[in-house]
C-alpha cells in the first residue's frame, strides 16, 4: 500500500494512541497526552529549540498532563510527509516552510514571491502584524487543508549556493540545475533568474548534490551549515531572491479533541514561541555565518541586486494579479 493510504488508515488509531499516553474515550481533560512534533532539522536549530521550550512550558502549566516530544532531523520525513501526517492526525505539531503550504492555500504565496520583503525587519512587521494574523486564520479556516496555523517563525534570507562557481551577476546563473521547494513559484523564479529550477523535497538534497543531480539549492546559512551541504556546494552566494517565514502548524484532528482551555493556553504558547525562536535564530545566523568562513567557503555579496529583481518580472506578472490587494497591504507597511 502506498504511504499516504496507511496514513489515512491508522489515522484514528494514532490520534487515540500515539498522541494519548493512557485514558479512556472522552475523558481528554484528564488523559496525559505527548504531543509529537517534527522537523527537518537538527536539534539546537532555532525552530526545534523554540519548540522543545514551549513544550517545557506546556508541561509545567498543565502539571505534566501535557508535553512535546520532538522528532527532529526529518525523523518522520521531508515537509511534504509532514503535511500529509499532520492532516491525517498522526503527529500533532510540525514546522513547515511557507513554500510547500503555498499549493494548499493560495493565499499563502504571497510571502514566497521574490524579493516581497525589503529586508527581514520588512518580513518581521508584516508577520507580527494584522496580515500575519489573517494569513494564520485563513490557513487555519480553510476547508480542505486540516491544519491549524499557530504561528510565524524566521527564516532568514534565502541565497543561492552551487559547486561549480560564484554567483555575482545573473548571467552567472545560468545553466545551473538549483533545488528549489516544491511551488512553482519557487521553479518559475530560479527559471526566470536564468537557472534550472529542480522542485525536490529537502530529504532528497545530499544525495542530489553527490550525484550530480542538482549543482547546489538556496536557503539560509544555518540551514546550509547544519544540513552540512558546505562539503557538496562550496560557493555561497547572496542573491537575497527570497525571505520566507516559516510556519508552525497544528493537526486540525488533534486540535478538535482538545479543550478550549488547551487550545488557548497552546496558542498562548505558541505567540511566545514565535518571539522566541526569533532571538534565536539571530543568534545562530552569526555563528553560522562565522563556521563558513572558518570552514573556506566562497561567501560573494552583490551589493546591487536591481538585476536579479528586474529578472523575476515574469514571476510578478503570473502570480502577482490574483495577490495584488495583499502585495499592496505588505509593501504600505513601514
Amino acid at each position: 500500500m502506498k504511504r499516504r493510504d496507511l496514513l489515512k488508515l491508522s489515522s484514528a488509531g494514532l490520534a487515540a494512541g500515539a498522541l494519548y499516553g493512557s485514558g479512556l474515550g472522552g475523558a481528554f481533560a484528564q488523559t496525559k497526552m505527548v504531543l509529537k512534533a517534527t522537523d527537518v532539522h537538527p536539534l539546537g536549530y532555532p525552530t526545534v529549540e523554540a519548540v522543545q521550550r514551549m513544550g517545557k512550558k506546556l508541561e509545567q502549566a498543565t502539571n505534566g498532563r501535557l508535553s512535546i516530544q520532538m522528532y527532529p532531523s526529518m525523523q518522520l520525513g521531508g515537509e511534504k510527509e509532514m503535511i500529509e501526517q499532520a492532516q491525517v492526525g498522526a503527529l500533532a505539531i510540525a514546522r513547515i516552510s511557507v513554500g510547500p503550504m503555498g499549493p494548499l492555500v493560495p493565499e499563502l504565496n504571497v510571502f514566497n514571491m521574490p524579493f516581497m520583503f525589503r529586508d527581514t525587519a520588512h518580513m518581521e512587521k508584516v508577520i507580527d502584524g494584522e496580515i500575519g494574523a489573517e494569513m494564520l486564520k485563513k490557513l487555519s479556516d480553510h476547508p480542505t487543508a486540516g491544519l491549524i496555523g499557530l504561528c510565524w517563525m524566521n527564516a532568514g534570507v534565502r541565497n543561492v549556493y552551487n559547486s561549480k562557481k560564484p554567483i555575482q551577476t545573473v548571467e552567472d546563473l545560468k545553466g545551473l540545475k538549483i533545488r528549489m521547494m516544491g511551488n512553482p513559484v519557487f521553479v518559475d523564479t530560479m527559471n526566470a533568474l536564468g537557472g534550472n529550477g529542480v522542485a525536490m523535497g529537502f530529504d532528497q538534497l545530499i544525495n542530489a548534490m553527490q550525484t550530480g543531480v542538482v549543482d547546489g539549492a538556496e536557503n539560509n546559512e544555518p540551514t546550509y551549515m547544519t544540513g552540512q551541504h558546505n562539503r557538496y556546494a562550496k560557493y555561497y552566494s547572496r542573491t537575497g531572491h527570497l525571505i520566507i517565514p516559516e510556519i508552525l502548524v497544528f493537526s486540525k484532528r488533534v486540535w478538535g479533541q482538545l479543550s478550549k482551555e488547551d487550545q488557548e493556553l497552546i496558542t498562548k504558547l505558541s505567540k511566545e514561541a514565535q518571539q522566541e525562536s526569533r532571538t534565536l535564530w539571530y543568534e545562530m545566523e552569526k555563528k553560522s555565518v562565522e563556521e563558513m568562513q572558518k570552514a573556506g567557503v566562497v561567501i560573494t555579496d552583490i551589493p546591487d541586486k536591481k538585476a536579479f529583481q528586474a529578472a523575476v518580472k515574469p514571476v510578478w506578472d503570473k502570480y502577482g494579479a490574483q495577490l495584488s490587494g495583499i502585495i499592496q497591504r505588505i509593501q504600505d507597511v513601514k
